[in-house]
């Protein structure tokens, strides 16, 4: 038996519960795509907060425990979220791996000049 495509897979998964929610990326509006894609980024910042609050940030509290699991659960519900709105901007497993792949040289790239400027266009190929 053939091991699936694990980054793929997760986008299949993901694409079964929104629509399983009722939220269809293939049929929405430009309206839909923007009201979902907040959603999505707000949904995405509270996770921030709570993979935050995993770790003991508060430098004054000595009651806090670093949280391993909660913050690996906290990553996971980031990727629901992130994988969400990818597809909602219309990109598949692939288009990501390609634009991350592309994003990655622009990184390196920057880190090997020094980054002493900012290029707006050095990532508009992506």
């Amino acid at each position: 038996m053939e091991t699936p495509d694990q980054f793929r897979e997760l986008f299949r998964m993901q694409k079964a519960l929104n629509e399983r929610i009722g939220v269809r990326t293939d049929s929405m509006t430009e309206d839909d795509r923007v009201r979902w894609l907040l959603n999505y980024c707000r949904a995405m910042s509270q996770e921030i907060a709570e993979l935050t609050d995993s770790v003991p940030w508060k430098w004054w509290a000595r009651y806090q425990k670093f949280d391993v699991q909660n913050a690996r659960v906290e990553v996971v519900d980031l990727f629901h979220f992130l994988i969400s709105a990818a597809q909602v901007l219309g990109m598949s497993a692939d288009e990501v791996f390609q634009a991350y792949v592309k994003k990655n040289a622009v990184n390196f790239r920057r880190q090997e000049t020094g980054y002493a400027r900012k290029d707006e266009l050095d990532s508009k190929h992506i």
